[in-house]
């Protein structure tokens, strides 16, 4: 899969805010992501704010805002650290949580339209 779904968990890495330039902000790239990954709780909070089954950080309310944008654009305002630390989430989250992922790929991509465009990738 390419980036366009990997903004699914941005949150994860990081993207909080568009700014009004050519990227989406940078101000959270320094995130460790190996460390999300690997604490449940923490994980299972972004998702369940992503999903709409619980509290989001000012991070996760401004993920949800943008991510339309994201994936219409096929992630054209991630940063290079923002589409490589979302390729990391999207395996961690294939081969770990596949139940969670799939219901997250019905929510935001219901019509399996940016999914389309990149099987195989």
């Amino acid at each position: 899969m390419k980036a366009s779904l990997a903004l699914v968990f941005c949150v994860c890495v990081g993207l909080a805010a568009a700014a009004p330039e050519k990227t989406y902000t940078n101000k959270y790239d320094s995130v460790n992501v190996d460390e999300v990954l690997g604490n449940n709780r923490v994980l299972g909070n972004y998702l369940k704010c992503l999903m709409d089954k619980g509290p989001c950080t000012a991070e996760g309310r401004e993920l949800k805002r943008l991510l339309p944008d994201a994936l219409h654009s096929d992630c054209s305002k991630c940063t290079e650290v923002q589409r490589k630390n979302s390729q990391k989430v999207i395996n961690y989250l294939r081969a770990n949580k596949a139940g969670e992922w799939k219901l997250l790929l019905n929510k935001y991509d219901p019509q399996g339209i940016y999914r389309a465009k990149h099987e195989g990738h």
